[in-house]
């Protein structure tokens, strides 16, 4: 009778990292990936409990011919469009700003732009929503410049409550994302831009040139989270307009929530709705590794 055979080192290793990895392979697959399968067959499907009955494709269909699901689409696209891009710019200059080892108190600098980030969704909703109330500070501070007469209710007109949640969006997220490039700026070396300014670069060279070109991984980076963030956004469209005035702030997170909880629930159709966002957030991050990422 043949002896088995023994595993060699390498397979030892290699058993002994699945042994590791197992209980957090089987708890993701549990928790992640069998719900995710669960909701793309329940996006096939409608009715509620034990009555739903699959109809195909009805729930994408329905979709496109839903004006409110249209309206949150517009308006989740139109924060992505406006606020993803100045917040990466104005995190990118502060970062650089911050860089500055001749610069005094920067670590209470950073610290200071980092605090919104820290604060609770919830917290930072009401705090904004008392800001821009008609008798907020911000209206105090226009009527006694004589800019205004009397106070302008912010939230209770679609544009200017987009903006906003747009401002919100650039106060508590700039600081998370000036990390990032903050921490991408410390590999590269302080020489260079000595060598730099020695030859008679202008900081605006410097930032174009050097800084950008050199940040290049970890603003893609930031790009793509803050895509996935924005496209689902809910707790400012919930908590600093509720979705309103008549639903020109909704996005397609809190919309969802409302078809799931808020009104005669419909989880097949909110089930549809979420795949689209995933299937939103997949392309667009493709697109955005294929045109920023040039490595041959």
């Amino acid at each position: 009778m043949s002896k088995p055979k023994k595993m060699n080192l390498n397979q030892k290793q290699n058993l002994s990292g699945w042994f590791f990895l197992a209980p957090a392979a089987i708890m993701i697959a549990l928790m992640s990936f069998l719900p995710m399968l669960k909701a793309l067959i329940l996006s096939f499907k409608t009715g509620i409990g034990t009555n739903m009955t699959w109809t195909g494709i009805t729930n994408y269909v329905r979709m496109f011919q839903d004006a409110v699901f249209m309206q949150s689409l517009k308006n989740t696209f139109l924060y992505l469009i406006i606020q993803v891009p100045i917040m990466l710019i104005l995190a990118l200059i502060l970062a650089s700003m911050l860089n500055d080892k001749h610069l005094r108190c920067k670590g209470l600098f950073r610290t200071m732009i980092f605090l919104p980030c820290a604060t609770s969704l919830v917290s930072y909703a009401i705090i904004f929503r008392s800001l821009f109330a008609v008798d907020g500070f911000v209206n105090t501070i226009l009527i006694k410049l004589g800019l205004l007469n009397t106070g302008y209710n912010f939230l209770a007109h679609p544009n200017s409550a987009r903006i906003i949640i747009i401002i919100a969006l650039v106060w508590r997220w700039t600081g998370y994302n000036m990390v990032f490039y903050l921490s991408g700026l410390q590999n590269i070396e302080y020489s260079v831009y000595e060598a730099a300014k020695i030859d008679g670069a202008s900081p605006f060279k410097i930032f174009t040139k050097i800084t950008v070109p050199l940040l290049k991984p970890t603003i893609l980076l930031t790009a793509i989270m803050s895509t996935n963030g924005t496209l689902q956004l809910f707790d400012e469209s919930v908590n600093l307009t509720a979705g309103g005035p008549a639903n020109s702030t909704i996005t397609m997170s809190h919309y969802i929530y409302n078809m799931s909880f808020k009104y005669v629930p419909n989880f097949g159709y909110a089930a549809a709705m979420s795949y689209l966002i995933l299937i939103l957030v997949a392309v667009l991050a493709f697109v955005q590794m294929k045109v920023g990422d040039k490595r041959d």
